[in-house]
């Protein structure tokens, strides 16, 4: 297994939000947490994380920095991001992402950073699409980065993870070129560079909210049957600070035994104790649910046995002593 990947991440939290009427965008909410925090959500094990643009707060530490200008564009506030960060590679994000998920973090993490010289065809080679670097341009032979692509094949620059050295290399030729980075598009990053597309398997980590409708449909979609639930417990695990992993289904196994072989009440009380002694004694949830579980199961048969006899005899029940 390869070692895990030391990246730092940008997330670009500034912009004018021009569809939402210039409502601080990265500040709305989707499931009852900012979008900002969803997004700083995906990437825990970041060495550094700098957030861009106005101050906000977080549910995490972070550095915070302004574009110079001030609104001056994605490529000035990618170039004041850049100037806080050490390690090779470097997450890119941008703050508005409200499903994306580590898995897919580390997804591009992995592909932005394969052995040199593995890259080929269709892994981040030169060919139509995949960058304008030449043999003469500096950059590495085994590409530059990984950008994500959204379902429909449209590149996702501010959901990528680049090389650092290649981010610096292509900003400080963009400004030789242009005396400035503000007000410039991406693009004229990107097309600087080798990246290797990675197709969103999710279908929804790429889904971004530029406008009300966008808003509306992701906090829509959070309250669907199959995503309910595990939406709830992570709102929940950020809001106490919980960092401890959650078997939503066998939590639920275990409430509906509890309710079923003891009392409705048991079902709450008793997932409450199993994280009070994951939390405060350190000791494994599933271990734990296991057990409980099978207490549940045994009082439950115990009330069973006791109820039996009494049924089939239609005597008085259990512990009812006998006439004289």
């Amino acid at each position: 297994m390869n070692a895990p990947t030391a990246y730092d991440t940008i997330v670009l939290a500034g912009g004018a939000a021009r569809r939402l009427g210039g409502t601080d965008k990265p500040a709305l909410s989707v499931g009852a947490r900012p979008l900002l925090d969803r997004v700083l959500a995906a990437c825990p094990d970041a060495a550094i994380t700098v957030v861009v643009g106005p101050h906000r707060p977080t549910t995490r530490a972070v550095i915070r920095t302004l574009e110079d200008p001030p609104g001056g564009g994605p490529l000035a506030a990618l170039d004041a991001g850049l100037r806080h960060t050490t390690a090779p590679t470097v997450l890119v994000l941008s703050a508005d992402l409200p499903f994306l998920t580590t898995a897919t973090v580390q997804g591009l993490l992995a592909a932005a950073t394969e052995t040199p010289g593995a890259a080929g065809p269709g892994n981040g080679a030169e060919g139509p699409g995949n960058g304008a670097a030449g043999p003469d341009s500096g950059a590495p032979p085994y590409g530059d980065g990984a950008m994500l692509q959204d379902a429909s094949g449209r590149d996702q620059p501010l959901v990528a993870a680049y090389r650092a050295e290649s981010l610096r290399r292509e900003l400080a030729g963009i400004r030789a070129g242009h005396g400035t980075l503000a007000g410039l598009p991406l693009r004229a990053l990107v097309n600087g560079l080798r990246l290797e597309r990675v197709p969103d398997v999710t279908a929804t980590a790429s889904f971004d909210c530029d406008t009300w409708e966008d808003l509306s449909a992701a906090r829509a979609r959070i309250r669907e049957h199959g995503n309910v639930l595990d939406e709830w417990i992570t709102a929940v695990r950020a809001e106490l600070g919980i960092e401890l992993d959650v078997d939503t289904a066998a939590l639920l196994d275990l409430a509906r035994d509890a309710a079923h072989g003891v009392a409705r009440p048991a079902a709450p009380l008793t997932t409450f104790l199993i994280g009070y002694a994951a939390g405060h004694q350190g000791r494994d949830v599933k271990e734990l649910t296991e057990r409980a579980t099978a207490l549940a199961n045994r009082w439950a048969a115990e009330a069973d046995e006791s109820a039996g006899p009494a049924e089939a005899g239609g005597g008085t029940g259990a512990g009812t002593k006998p006439a004289e």
